[in-house]
């Protein structure tokens, strides 16, 4: 199954690995589930902080890469 699913960002935990900067990653849902991915460098946008609104690209209900919505919007996770 493959899908995208707009999320807010709860954390982002860069690291260090072999050179190249990985990130930890815990996103939330409309529904309050929340979500742990990790990913490359190409699988997150510049400057991801907490708080932002994401798309959640998923396959096979993990995620794979994130992205910022073309409208940039602020949306209600209360």
């Amino acid at each position: 199954m493959l899908g995208e699913q707009e999320a807010k960002v709860l954390e982002v935990k860069p690291f260090l690995l072999h050179g190249v900067t990985y990130y930890d990653v815990t996103v939330a849902y409309r529904d309050r589930s929340v979500d742990h991915t990790r990913l490359g460098p190409e699988g997150v946008p510049e400057n991801l902080h907490a708080g932002e609104v994401v798309l959640a690209m998923k396959a096979a209900n993990m995620i794979v890469s994130l992205r910022r919505p073309v409208s940039g919007r602020e949306t209600d996770y209360g």
